[in-house]
């Protein structure tokens, strides 16, 4: 390695955040602090040189040693971040061209936070949110609430942390706009400000369901928080194999607006569209969408189109002034485009709004199959759309059932099944990919089916009763559900997805012949200690894995259920197939039961082991704690997303770019899921991020 600066030379420019070095390819060197080497602390390098904004970040090992692999040419502010410090003094190091493998030597010192104060300022934002008063269990019932799980589920994933992290610098103090000079109290100040901005309707229902109390405990907690209160329990530092995490942000997109997924490969062949550009959807914020290209480390933008140009813009949703943003909505969007997948030959698949008004008469006439069964009434919420990024085209698919989450099948016709959110259909949809390329006919290409129970323990669908109808001898019934999310297994091609709710469960559904007519499903009941599912997904062995609003990693194995149908088999027939995984992080510190603070959004199971921690490892959100959960053989990895605070990833990605690279050549990937990024560390001035997370077999490998 070139080493162009000596280390005490480096050290003392940090310390003073003056003067520049220069570097070649990647930089090396420890850290250390007054009491010496500094072991499992960040090391940032960032530059705003490129064409989007660029951070690099590792981890230092147990003795306080650290590489920076890769870095484009560029001038870099590179600092200190840990657990226990503030951060360091930025120094300036310059990227200059040089021969590929080498590198330089830049020493750099940490510094101890002066107190804990200034330490739990870089905490994350579930340490914060662990702090709120929780009404005893005695209390209930409260208001609209049973119990204290339920009062969770709502506060948690349920309502608020659905959409961005409590405990959020933003959220732990009140805005001067809703003191009015002093003059109002905590308590009316939040009364008040859960009306503003554009999502006050949904903040506004959701404390609806807390009452009186709910805002009681959101004002004792800010309130406590100004007097000084300061969290109770501390982070760890990465350990072990969580030192050897490489992570890469870019910036996308705008400030005024939020990302809700991802997608940068195909996930039945994370091959395909290797080293190509990443694709996001914008949902609510605007019908812009986002795009990566890693290589030229440079972002772009496509309008998602409409067919029809009365469909609605958020813009005109309910809106409250903001103290961010002002007395303007800053939302703008038709299309809510959400939830994208890719498909084998590198297009790009979205739920979307597409057209407002009724459905089309054919999802209500008995000429169209499905609607034999089911007619749907009404207006489904979101279609589906196609974006083919080599021609820069779109197509359109208006369908009679709402569309949330998406994925494709193993099948001959790439069928593509959606989850339908809170869209209220209470069916499982679909898309026959193969027949719609072959006609281009959007009604007969789609079908959906209703969720039917085989209560009458034959094992095939027959005539059923309704859902508000009591079980009866020899027939099968249907429930009145929806998933959240969906996953298609790779073991048998069943449909699984999350019914979101208190408790909620999950869902097997297996397809048959002809899904209309023979799908039979299965539903499971979340039993306590868990509660409240959303994102989940499915391994390569059967076995389902679902983030719980109750702080756990539930996984659900079907093979060790006693009962599988009959009339009995209406969700509380498995408690045996349940085991629950506490994730990390303090659980509140009012609740006694087993689970944690964390708030995780989704899922996500690493069917290949492009990670590098092993094929069908569960990678769980961790929403609230700036940081994704790998369970390995029982325990957790945490991986810390340090920079910025409050990311808040809400889904991964895998991708594959080279096999004969190593760690290099794959990768995950996430963004910035929170809907209110000014809350955190960024800003106003923050944007919206897209994150890369590899994995080096040691902190130092190159």
């Amino acid at each position: 390695m070139g080493k162009l600066c000596c280390g005490a030379v480096a050290f003392a420019l940090l310390s003073v955040g003056l003067g520049s070095v220069q570097a070649q390819n990647y930089l090396t060197g420890s850290v250390a602090g007054p009491n010496g080497p500094e072991a499992g602390v960040w090391v940032i390098a960032e530059t705003k040189d490129l064409p989007t904004r660029f951070a690099r970040i590792v981890v230092t090992d147990d003795e306080g040693r650290y590489l920076v692999p890769d870095l484009p040419r560029a001038e870099y502010d590179v600092w200190v971040r840990g657990y226990g410090l503030v951060d360091s003094p930025k120094v300036k190091a310059t990227v200059i061209p040089a021969p590929a493998g080498t590198g330089m030597t830049l020493d750099l010192a940490a510094v101890p936070a002066p107190s804990e104060k200034e330490a739990a300022q870089y905490y994350p934002a579930m340490y914060w949110f662990s702090l709120m008063h929780v009404p005893d269990e005695s209390e209930f019932p409260l208001g609209k609430m049973s119990s204290q799980s339920e009062w969770l589920h709502t506060v948690k994933q349920g309502g608020c942390q659905s959409c961005h992290a409590l405990g959020t610098p933003g959220t732990r103090a009140i805005p001067d706009m809703f003191r009015k000079g002093g003059e109002v109290d905590s308590f009316n100040a939040w009364k008040e400000r859960v009306t503003a901005g554009s999502s006050r309707a949904a903040m506004a229902r959701d404390m609806a369901r807390l009452g009186e109390p709910g805002l009681r405990a959101f004002a004792q907690w800010t309130d406590a928080i100004e007097k000084g209160a300061l969290p109770f329990a501390r982070p760890e530092r990465p350990k072990g194999a969580a030192r050897n995490l490489v992570v890469t942000v870019w910036d996308w997109s705008q400030s005024t607006y939020y990302l809700q997924d991802l997608v940068a490969t195909d996930r039945r062949d994370p091959r395909v569209n290797a080293n190509g550009r990443v694709f996001g959807s914008a949902e609510m914020s605007t019908d812009l969408v986002p795009i990566l290209d890693p290589k030229a480390n440079s972002t772009s933008a496509v309008v998602h189109p409409v067919r029809d140009p009365r469909t609605p813009s958020t813009r005109s949703d309910p809106f409250g002034p903001s103290p961010y943003w002002g007395a303007e909505p800053v939302w703008d969007s038709r299309t809510l485009n959400h939830g994208p997948t890719m498909d084998e030959k590198g297009r790009v698949w979205f739920s979307a709004r597409i057209a407002s008004g009724p459905n089309p008469d054919f999802c209500k006439s008995k000429a169209h199959p499905s609607a034999k069964g089911v007619p749907l009434e009404g207006e489904a919420r979101r279609h589906l759309s196609v974006y083919e990024p080599k021609k820069g085209q779109w197509k359109l698919v208006r369908t009679c059932f709402p569309a949330d989450h998406l994925a494709f099948g193993f099948d001959e016709d790439h069928t593509l099944w959606t989850s339908s959110g809170a869209g209220g259909a209470n069916v499982l949809g679909w898309l026959n990919r193969y027949v719609y390329e072959r006609t281009g006919d959007e009604a007969k290409a789609q079908g959906w089916t209703p969720f039917v129970l085989d209560t009458s323990g034959d094992g095939k669908r027959g005539a059923y009763v309704q859902p508000d109808e009591a079980v009866e001898p020899k027939k099968d019934k249907r429930i009145a559900i929806d998933m959240l999310s969906v996953a298609v297994s790779p073991l048998d091609g069943t449909v699984w997805g999350a019914a979101a709710g208190y408790p909620g469960g999950i869902v097997r559904v297996a397809p048959g012949a002809n899904p209309t007519f023979t799908a039979l499903t299965e539903y499971y009941e979340v039993p306590l200690p868990g509660y409240g599912p959303r994102g989940g997904d499915i391994d390569t062995n059967g076995t389902f894995w679902v983030s719980l609003a109750s702080g756990h990693l539930g996984r659900f194995d079907r093979s060790k259920c006693k009962v599988l149908n009959g009339p009995t088999a209406t969700g509380r027939h498995c408690p045996e197939g349940w085991t629950f995984h506490a994730l990390p992080g303090p659980q509140l510190r009012d609740v006694k039961v087993e689970g944690s603070a964390e708030v995780s959004s989704s899922t996500w199971v690493d069917w290949q082991g492009i990670l590098g921690l092993g094929k069908n490892v569960p990678i769980a959100m961790g929403d609230g704690g700036d940081a994704v959960y790998a369970l390995v053989k029982g325990e957790f990895v945490t991986l810390h997303l340090p920079y910025p605070m409050g990311v808040f990833p809400k889904s991964l990605d895998g991708r594959i770019d080279d096999e004969k690279a190593g760690w290099k050549g794959r990768g995950l990937w996430t963004t910035s899921g929170t809907r209110t990024l000014f809350h955190s560390e960024s800003g106003k001035e923050g944007s919206p991020k897209v994150v890369k997370l590899q994995m080096r077999p040691d902190p130092l490998a190159r």
